[in-house]
């Protein structure tokens, strides 16, 4: 049996996946789970990266205990983060996290050298605080001899396939989501780092998913008990999740749902006009140099941040049970802007709720019931304002909606979304990012031959639900 296997990592928590092939089916098997989170260190939001990679050294051990040793590993994580490598490898400073507030006010310092509207025609990446060009930024304003001292920049997933293998490499789609790559070139825009002052020769050429990173290294795997090859999935995880969905005609539109949800269509072209910024969509790069077009919604964060403040009490809710809540008190009229920059890191997401209802004259919840109900309709009614933009941007009119990741297994959210978008809305596969990335390995491998083989896999493999 030959079996590949996916290290997805996402914001709260990772996996190892191992796939193989059987009667004609991809048959997923999870290994392994650790939880992630971040940390306060130096007064700074912060990743663990070194327990992280640990978890992942775990991880290959428990598959190697099940006798189950892949042939070869992807890895996969979030966008925008990094770390930059001293002359000896070394990490300088903490690897700080996107929701940390470092980058408060540095968008302006950017576009005091570079305008909004020229950053985007040139990336075609939607603004988000966190992109990794104010992040660096923030890094030249508050440690510029990190900067100085820089040899390497990996990004997150990027680094782990460092610590496994001793390559550095440097993998497209992730990339793309930091705001630093041209659009209209692909690869690296050298002229808009030099304009901000962010050393070039930092930054390695630029790899596509199938790419082979190597074999793991001695000391690794004699830590595990076998070697493997690793290579290069779409490391951004939503790069990742959008490859399973289970379709191969383009009359649909996707929503990869998580803690963030990602909603878009794919394109052979970026949209870098001023309409599409207008309405915040980004460009973000994708397998064989295809576009994900998309928006970048708050997602089941407001969800999972309300559960986690619950439960800090003795009862422990889970999310049947905030669905029953929430089904008890439908109707609950109040609406939020799900995007709006008060619900990305608040102290209390039930407060930051209740606050924004107060502050526009609206009902404000009372029960935890009503403020589930005012996220779940303003996710919906989200996804329906973009469905919409989507439309327009594009001339064209949608019939389908597919949602796959674990948000897909929300049924009420589903329904909530089926009534506000008119949409047939199917739901799976649930392990779309650890199962796009398989398919990238099994791809490389030559399991499959085209993307669209792929998907049609995926599509007689797992169970897909019509809404």
């Amino acid at each position: 049996m030959k079996y590949y296997l996916a290290v997805d990592i996402g914001a709260s928590s990772g996996r190892h996946i191992l796939a193989h092939m059987e009667e004609g089916k991809i048959v997923l098997e999870e290994m392994y789970r650790f939880v992630n989170g971040n940390v306060t260190k130096n007064g700074h939001l912060c990743w663990e990266l070194d327990r992280l990679f640990d978890e992942i050294v775990n991880g290959l051990k428990a598959c190697r205990d099940a006798g189950k040793e892949p042939v070869s590993m992807g890895i996969d994580t979030w966008g925008v983060d990094f770390v930059l490598l001293d002359e000896n490898d070394k990490v300088l400073g903490d690897t700080i996290a996107y929701r940390d507030s470092r980058t408060e006010g540095v968008d302006k310092l950017v576009y005091d050298v570079i305008s909004e509207d020229e950053l985007y025609a040139r990336t075609g990446i939607q603004k988000q605080l966190f992109n990794t060009i104010y992040q660096l930024y923030a890094v030249k304003k508050d440690h510029p001899e990190y900067l100085a001292a820089a040899k390497s920049y990996l990004m997150v997933p990027e680094y782990f396939n460092f610590l496994l293998t001793g390559v550095k490499m440097n993998e497209y789609t992730n990339a793309t989501t930091g705001q630093l790559v041209n659009a209209k070139t692909k690869d690296w825009d050298f002229e808009l780092m030099e304009k901000l002052g962010i050393p070039t020769g930092i930054f390695g050429p630029l790899h596509m998913p199938k790419t082979v990173v190597g074999n793991l290294k001695k000391e690794i795997r004699d830590r595990v008990g076998f070697d493997l090859e690793v290579v290069l999935p779409a490391t951004h995880d939503t790069g990742s999740a959008v490859l399973a969905v289970p379709a191969n005609d383009d009359d649909f539109v996707y929503l990869s749902s998580g803690t963030w949800s990602l909603m878009g269509i794919e394109r052979k072209e970026a949209d870098c006009s001023m309409q599409s910024k207008a309405y915040n969509f980004t460009n973000e790069g994708g397998y064989e140099y295809r576009f994900r077009y998309l928006k970048n919604i708050m997602g089941l964060w407001m969800l999972q941040s309300v559960r986690k403040e619950l439960n800090q009490g003795e009862h422990q809710y889970s999310f049947p049970e905030l669905i029953q809540m929430a089904e008890e008190a439908d109707g609950f009229p109040s609406m939020v802007d799900v995007n709006d920059n008060c619900f990305l890191a608040p102290s209390s997401m039930i407060q930051a709720v209740k606050d924004y209802c107060q502050s526009h004259g609206q009902k404000v919840p009372e029960t935890t019931g009503e403020l589930l109900v005012v996220i779940y309709n303003s996710l919906a009614q989200s996804y329906a304002d973009t469905i919409k933009q989507i439309e327009e941007m594009t001339g064209r009119t949608f019939s389908r909606l597919h949602i796959v990741g674990g948000g897909c297994q929300d049924n009420y959210l589903n329904q909530k979304t089926k009534a506000y978008t008119g949409k047939e809305v199917y739901a799976g596969p649930i392990e779309g990012t650890a199962l796009g990335n398989l398919m990238v390995q099994m791809l490389k491998d030559g399991t499959f031959q085209t993307l669209e083989e792929a998907r049609t896999c995926v599509a007689h493999s797992f169970d897909v639900k019509a809404v």
